[in-house]
């Protein structure tokens, strides 16, 4: 997966949309057009901000389901994407949780979206909805179905959720890539807003190849400069709410912040690199 073809950098910083709860989840309003308004704000904060990316994902459905989704809900995500697409230039990606990645697919590929998130494409995952198993098959095979282009950013050893197979990371990373044949693998800490470890990112780089990895969770303005050093790219959502809540709207002064704070920090490391290099010619 090449990150500049799709998000125009190589470390691309990917803000998320949390829709409010969508037709038939548990605390559904019974307004589409208010779910519909709240993400068009938070997607304009975010491209003011200067993200590079985002990602659509039905967040406030919980409980979800641990497969398939209602067609309600995404019939509404097809909706809310189209406005989103039509507002805004950015690459735009699609969760549909817990692990329909088929609907995500689909929706992907009939809007325009660039990828899709998957929390269990391979291996088998205990959660809090149950055994959930890994769905490379079926997904790669409905790609090429559809005819599609649509990337495929999965997570490895997915947060809120233990393994049942392989809980080595090393070998889970690999195995997403080579078996599950991920375009980009994600990272991130045991639960939202918990970030990966250092170590772990070392060790997913490293059994990564040249496939890219994301941090999925967890990033903030404290830690991203750490973070960054062994990732290739971040996507980021509680610490760009208003207080750093996960329940309130994104804070465009927050995105614009954090933004700020990783582009320094490239930079920063970019000459020192030139740097480096000099020192090693002379």
């Amino acid at each position: 997966m090449n990150l500049k073809q799709i998000f125009n950098t190589t470390q691309p910083i990917i803000g998320v949309v949390h829709l409010l709860p969508l037709p038939t989840s548990a605390r559904w309003s019974g307004s589409l057009s208010a779910i519909i308004d709240r993400a068009e704000q938070e997607a304009v904060a975010l491209v003011s901000g200067g993200v590079d990316g985002i990602i659509v994902e039905n967040f406030f459905d919980a409980p979800f389901p641990k497969s398939r989704v209602d067609p309600a809900v995404v019939s509404a995500m097809t909706t809310v994407v189209s406005q989103l697409m039509e507002l805004v230039s950015i690459p735009i990606g699609i969760n549909v949780l817990r692990n329909d990645s088929l609907s995500a697919m689909a929706i992907a590929s009939c809007t325009g979206a660039a990828f899709i998130r998957v929390n269990v494409l391979s291996g088998v995952m205990a959660t809090d909805q149950g055994t959930i198993e890994g769905c490379a098959y079926e997904l790669l095979r409905y790609r090429r179905e559809l005819g599609s282009h649509v990337k495929i950013m999965a997570d490895v050893l997915v947060k809120h959720a233990h393994p049942l197979s392989s809980s080595d990371l090393t070998t889970a990373v690999k195995e997403t890539i080579e078996r599950g044949l991920a375009d980009a693998a994600i990272i991130s800490g045991v639960a939202t807003g918990s970030p990966p470890s250092l170590a772990d990112l070392q060790l997913a780089k490293a059994a990564a190849g040249d496939i890219p990895i994301i941090i999925g969770s967890g990033a903030s303005f404290d830690n991203i400069s750490g973070l960054m050093q062994f990732a290739d790219g971040v996507i980021v959502s509680s610490s760009l709410k208003r207080q750093g809540k996960i329940a309130n709207s994104i804070d465009p002064i927050r995105v614009s912040q954090f933004v700020e704070t990783i582009r320094q920090d490239i930079a920063s490391r970019s000459v020192q690199r030139a740097i480096d290099a000099m020192k090693i010619h002379r």
